[in-house]
């Protein structure tokens, strides 16, 4: 049996502990992208719905919204949606494939999917002072930083999935701290600590986490700040329908590109 990527019960417990006092400033901008994005869709939504782990702030994102977590098995009827959305989740997700199809079969045809999550390049310095500082004192690594897929392959996701007209992309997003650990000590407020099922049980050395902020600031550092990159992908696809728009046959074409462009064409030599 393959080992899971996420251990289920450390993760929803880091999201209770951050409930007390949540930082979702990662949440408000993934809202507001997706909010932006709904209202260039030329479609009324009356059965949204929307997948979290954190639903504070995705309340009320449209009238009637149904508000689910983020479940192995979403608790979505199939056929039922014309919209659904999965906030900020996909990246702690076991089977993320698994999510994209669960979430496909809950919508009807024709019905819009949109997921925003943390991307491939979020949290990368972070990653590799934290992957220098274990090297430097133990001599080899432990999985600290949940790893997170890139754009290419998250679009082809989509595909397997069985959506019509895939898109993918990023929204990058830079934030500066005083420190390294007031970056960690936000990521624990976030809910977005070490939920990893391979990490290591034993709490972490004070020695680690200062040589780690040590090499974060001398390599990262600048004006008495650090940097922290967070990359959030967009995905949207939309349920197969036969009114939707389909790529002609090869071949097919009744009027020459050169025509249409009122350029002189030039002939290839054989």
């Amino acid at each position: 049996m393959t080992r899971p990527l996420t251990d289920r019960a450390a993760l929803i417990r880091n999201r209770r502990r951050a409930a007390r006092a949540p930082v979702d400033f990662l949440h408000e901008v993934a809202r507001a992208e997706i909010e932006d994005r709904l209202s260039m869709v030329n479609k009324s939504f009356r059965t949204p719905a929307v997948v979290s782990g954190f639903p504070g702030p995705w309340q009320g994102l449209l009238p009637d919204t149904k508000m689910v977590s983020d479940d192995e098995t979403l608790p979505l009827e199939e056929a039922v949606h014309d919209l659904v959305v999965h906030a900020m989740s996909l990246h702690w997700a076991n089977d993320p494939v698994g999510q994209l199809i669960q979430s496909r079969r809950a919508l009807r045809p024709d019905g819009l999917f949109m997921a925003v999550f943390a991307g491939g390049q979020t949290l990368h310095e972070l990653r590799a002072s934290l992957a220098q500082a274990e090297s430097d004192l133990y001599g080899g690594l432990s999985p600290r930083v949940a790893p997170m897929g890139e754009v290419r392959t998250l679009g082809a996701l989509l595909q397997r999935a069985g959506f019509a007209l895939p898109v993918a992309d990023t929204i990058p997003l830079t934030v500066s701290y005083a420190s390294p650990l007031d970056l960690m000590r936000e990521l624990r407020a976030m809910g977005e600590g070490n939920a990893l099922d391979a990490r290591r049980r034993q709490p972490t050395r004070r020695a680690l986490i200062a040589r780690a902020c040590e090499i974060y600031e001398q390599t990262f550092g600048a004006d008495g700040r650090i940097p922290a990159t967070f990359e959030l992908i967009v995905l949207t696809g939309w349920a197969p329908d036969p009114c939707q728009p389909k790529p002609l046959r090869p071949g097919s074409a009744r009027a020459r590109l050169a025509d249409a462009l009122g350029a002189r064409e030039t002939p290839l030599n054989d």
